[in-house]
């Protein structure tokens, strides 16, 4: 089902509306009374809050079938990403699927687009995550539609994977293995608050004159990697004992509780990431709501049940 192109409408599509980002996006659109449309690899997995929102799947294949999926919107808010290569689902193809995101939605006549990008993309960057986030920033601005890209830190909240099973393994295991010194920084921003920059910034494009802007969704506090386990540590009451082995023994535990909790838990290439300070940003903070605080308020419940990124995304 398209949806009907109404000038006097605001009508927003959301990827991944069911998902992390997408779903606190939607939900602060719909929060202002907002009209709101996802595209989902998971329609089956509608949210009781997002049950008022139309749904459409992916189709990258049958361009004209997208291009029907974001006829008459306003504005294109997209998440839509992979954190790992699994299978057929490759960064270069994360890549060319946005690219042909992006031209159904010009030839849809969508104008404005917001992009949930990452801190520190780069072209050159040896890490495929950041390198692909780089080229589809390249491919919107280049795109011809009015823009905000929006690169966050380490996001963190609710229905987090990352941090959220970084408790998970600090309450199980007496022993928590961080990669070398772990002196590197880490400065780690709420979902809400990145929802309410990213809309912010949709809202923004709708005044004449805003053409394209790029925005680090960054909270107020810097940890060094080593402070920011022993915080989660504190806070969740674990006597783990956090200690310091090289990068290539660290991938090597981690391959093992792969095994044992049918997941990927952490790659090399978020190693190398993490221990080069990408997701640390090198502007003023953004986002206000600091991390010590909320765990203090979800202490009881955090890292209580593993949360599966192969299950979320690919089951």
């Amino acid at each position: 089902m398209s949806l009907p192109p109404h000038d006097d409408l605001e009508i927003n599509v959301v990827t991944g509306a069911f998902s992390y980002t997408g779903k606190y996006i939607a939900q602060r659109l719909l929060s202002m009374g907002k009209s709101v449309t996802t595209l989902t690899n998971h329609p089956q997995r509608p949210d009781p809050v997002l049950n008022s929102i139309q749904i459409h799947r992916y189709n990258f294949q049958d361009t004209h079938q997208l291009e029907e999926s974001l006829r008459g919107a306003t504005t294109l808010y997209n998440t839509y990403w992979l954190r790992f290569a699994r299978g057929l689902s490759t960064f270069e193809l994360a890549v060319e699927n946005t690219e042909t995101l992006i031209q159904a939605a010009r030839a849809a006549g969508v104008r404005r687009m917001v992009h949930v990008s990452i801190t520190n993309p780069s072209p050159d960057s040896e890490l495929p995550y950041f390198r692909g986030k780089a080229l589809v920033e390249q491919a919107i601005i280049g795109s011809g539609m009015e823009y905000a890209i929006i690169r966050p830190t380490l996001v963190f909240g609710a229905e987090d994977i990352l941090l959220n099973n970084i408790a998970w393994f600090l309450r199980r295991f007496p022993i928590f293995p961080i990669s070398g010194s772990g002196d590197y920084l880490v400065q780690p921003v709420y979902v809400e608050d990145l929802a309410e920059l990213a809309v912010a910034a949709g809202q923004e494009l709708l005044s004449p004159g805003n053409i394209g802007k790029v925005i680090d969704a960054a909270g107020p506090e810097k940890f060094t990697y080593r402070d920011f386990v022993s915080l989660v540590a504190q806070k969740v009451q674990s006597r783990a004992k956090i200690v310091h082995v090289p990068p290539a023994v660290l991938l090597g535990l981690a391959t093992m509780m792969n095994l044992l909790v049918r997941d990927m838990v952490l790659t090399k290439d978020e190693i190398k990431g993490l221990m080069a300070g990408l997701l640390v940003s090198r502007d003023p903070p953004t986002c206000q709501t600091p991390l010590s605080r909320w765990l203090d308020q979800n202490r009881n419940l955090l890292g209580r049940r593993y949360a599966s990124e192969i299950k979320r995304h690919y089951l």
